[in-house]
């Protein structure tokens, strides 16, 4: 696997608009990238950041369970060497809830299926690329089921899943799959976790960082770091560790 580089290259991030996905915008524009298609439901949440950086960012109106959306973003992005599958949702549901099925299924939407539509309608630019590269945010609780928020978990384990089976049909093509894999950060979704939280930027620096040593998997911060260890210890570590955690 030879060394990513980022000069002159073109991005699209979905989710872009805050938290993690802006974390990264930001990281791909400061190491050299020279165009991010910036994905977000609501445009005008990008207005700050399409100032910072003029004439490197361009929006993109990308609801990602949208079939018409994702239609119409193959339409008008003609060249890409990085896709970011970062967009994501949360609900601070475990499985017995009377609404478990239903969270369950748009987090599935949103969290799995979504990201593969995407790479789907983003593959024959990305096979273009001279070196291209897709980065899938997963989580630490994809290792291992979080009850708190069980079926977001499950999303989370599918989307490891994909990534290890992607990485594998890809390879031949010659498309790095990166997987990444954050314990809670400070953004919203993570604001009922009571504990010390990195900045969203972290999580794109560290895989910026994983990339250079040719690491395919990227634990961000010290939280995911502790709790992957103990999932290497045994298995059950981490999830009577999680259990723990209710």
């Amino acid at each position: 696997m030879s060394i990513f580089e980022f000069k002159g290259k073109i991005a699209l991030v979905t989710g872009a608009n805050r938290g993690i996905g802006e974390g990264y915008v930001r990281t791909l524009l400061n190491a050299g990238v020279k165009k991010v298609y910036a994905g977000a439901r609501d445009l005008d949440n990008l207005s700050a950041l399409i100032e910072q950086f003029p004439g490197k960012i361009e929006p993109v109106l990308l609801e990602v369970t949208s079939a018409e959306h994702i239609k119409a973003l193959a339409e008008q992005i003609d060249s890409l060497d990085i896709l970011v599958n970062n967009a994501g949702i949360a609900d601070a549901s475990g499985f017995i809830a009377a609404n478990s099925v239903e969270v369950a299924r748009q987090e599935m939407e949103v969290n799995y299926f979504a990201p593969l539509q995407i790479t789907q309608a983003m593959l024959p630019l990305l096979r273009q690329s001279g070196q291209a590269l897709i980065i899938n945010i997963s989580s630490i609780a994809g290792i291992a089921n979080l009850p708190s928020i069980g079926p977001y978990s499950a999303t989370k384990a599918a989307m490891h899943s994909y990534t290890q089976g992607l990485r594998a049909e890809l390879k031949t093509d010659g498309i790095q799959v990166i997987g990444v894999y954050p314990g809670p950060i400070d953004t919203r979704m993570a604001e009922g976790f009571e504990m010390d939280k990195p900045k969203p930027e972290q999580v794109a620096i560290k895989t910026l960082e994983a990339l250079e040593d040719e690491k395919i998997d990227v634990f961000p911060d010290d939280f995911s770091v502790h709790m992957y260890g103990l999932f290497l210890q045994h298995p059950h570590n981490l999830e009577t560790a999680f259990s723990e955690m209710m």
